[in-house]
Formats: C-alpha cells, sequence, structure tokens
C-alpha cells in the first residue's frame, strides 16, 4: 500500500501529537521515537533511577496522548509542552519517595527521646548535642514543624494538613523555628567559619 503524503518523520511536532490524539498508531509511535531520548533524559536526570525514569517516560506519553487536544501553540513548542509534563512527574516521583507519613503521636515520641536515638549516639559530639538542645527549647509546635521538615523533607503544605492548620500558619511555624535555631546556633558557627 502506498503511503500519501509526507513520511511521518518530516511532519512538525504538532503534526505528529494531533495525528497521535486521533489514535493513529503510526503517529503515535513517530512522536515517541521523536521525543524518547529527551523524557528519558529529563526523568533520570531528575529521578537518578533509570527504571523509574521508564515508567516516568511511559506516564509522559500516556499523558500527552490523553491530552493532545489541551496543548496550546501559543503557550509553547510541542517539545517545552512534553517537557514540563516530563518534569512535573519526575517532581511528583522524588516528593512521593521521600515523603514518609508520620502520625503526630510518633513524633512526639521521636521529639520526647530526641537524645537517646542510635543516630543521636552516633552524632554524640558537641555540635549534635547544641542542635539537640537548640530544638528541644523550641516551642512544641514549631520543633515539630522543623522536624517534619527538616528530618522527613515535608513540604510546608503537607505539614499544614498533617498537622490540621492553614499553610501560613505551618509556613511561619517553620520560619520562625529556623530563626531560632539559626539564633541559638550561631555562636558555634561563628567559630568554625
Amino acid at each position: 500500500m502506498r503511503q500519501w503524503g509526507p513520511p511521518l518523520g518530516r511532519l512538525s511536532d504538532e503534526a505528529l501529537l494531533a495525528g497521535m490524539a486521533t489514535g493513529a498508531p503510526e503517529a503515535a509511535l513517530a512522536f515517541v521515537r521523536r521525543f524518547q531520548r529527551m523524557v528519558f533524559g529529563i526523568a533520570i536526570a531528575v529521578v537518578d533511577d533509570a527504571q523509574l525514569a521508564e515508567d516516568i517516560a511511559q506516564q509522559t506519553f500516556e499523558r500527552a496522548w490523553r491530552h493532545a487536544q489541551v496543548y496550546d501553540s501559543r503557550r509553547g513548542s510541542v517539545k517545552t509542552w512534553l517537557g514540563t509534563i516530563t518534569h512535573n512527574l519526575a517532581i511528583d516521583a522524588v516528593r512521593a519517595r521521600k515523603a514518609t507519613p508520620v502520625s503526630p503521636e510518633d513524633l512526639d515520641a521521636l521529639l520526647g527521646i530526641m537524645t537517646r536515638t542510635p543516630e543521636q549516639w552516633a552524632l554524640a559530639d558537641e555540635a549534635a548535642s547544641r542542635i539537640r538542645a537548640a530544638v528541644a527549647d523550641l516551642p512544641r509546635q514549631q520543633a515539630r514543624a522543623v522536624v517534619m521538615a527538616g528530618v522527613y523533607g515535608m513540604t510546608a503544605r503537607q505539614i499544614a494538613e498533617l498537622e490540621g492548620v492553614p499553610l501560613g500558619t505551618a509556613k511561619t511555624r517553620i520560619r520562625a523555628a529556623m530563626g531560632k535555631l539559626r539564633k541559638a546556633l550561631g555562636p558555634e558557627r561563628a567559630d568554625h567559619d
């Protein structure tokens, strides 16, 4: 069977995306082949895990196929649009890997025994003792917020949701705790510079 029109490899990015949106398997295959290296490259750069990067690349192409009709060339090229989808999915994957849910009761227990954990015994130098003491001197709500952010890598939004407070309150608690820690630990930092 003779193919009419230009070969798929010569079509514009927008034409391939439109062809993929209509369900044309040849257009979808040409689209994936054109952008697979770029998509995988962005994903691997963000997540640093080949298997996860492959999953993200597959999700990217699935999302592009499902949302091809909303692509707007006035907002950027197909390449930029696809790169943004990839980057956002990769960032979400990194955040999902780092987020470890902690019940409020467990966090209170962790704060209460902060000087008795194996990690603290391993870091039994003066600096670690000063940090533990400075965190222990913080008001309980600020200590919880700074530990959730610093130790568990939670975002202010995640902390707000877990604590049942407005986002601004969570940010204020983190900022206030960090300011107090800087002030409490300031002289030691100056000695080591």
